[in-house]
């Protein structure tokens, strides 16, 4: 890890969810916080409160030097540019392997604590 960077993960209380177009996407009330130096909190949501029904994976990739490697989804029937607007490590670094397989959208906001 890059001197100074620092991510860490923790199990969050809050109840999150993410909405596009009127429909909820995701609803968890049992995400990983993910905390990294210079991003906003980011919420990462097991795979069972995810309506993946609704998602078709992408083509995109990106790579992270702290988390792994990225894969993404978008919404199956949108055409209103809503792509790539989640994304999962499949195959995270050790030291966020907590986060494997969930999924994190651009756009999730707090319900409750």
């Amino acid at each position: 890890m890059a001197e100074g960077h620092i991510i860490t993960v923790e199990q969050g209380a809050q109840h999150v969810r993410a909405v596009h177009g009127g429909t909820v996407l995701a609803e968890s009330s049992r995400p990983l916080v993910l905390r990294e130096t210079g991003c906003p909190p980011r919420y990462y949501l097991p795979p069972e409160d995810v309506r993946t029904d609704l998602l078709a994976p992408s083509d995109t990739r990106t790579h992270c030097p702290f988390k792994g490697d990225a894969s993404y989804w978008s919404v199956a029937s949108d055409v209103s540019g809503a792509a790539d607007i989640v994304w999962a490590y499949q195959e995270p670094k050790e030291n966020v392997a907590r986060i494997r397989d969930h999924f994190c959208f651009y756009e999730t906001e707090v319900v409750g604590a």
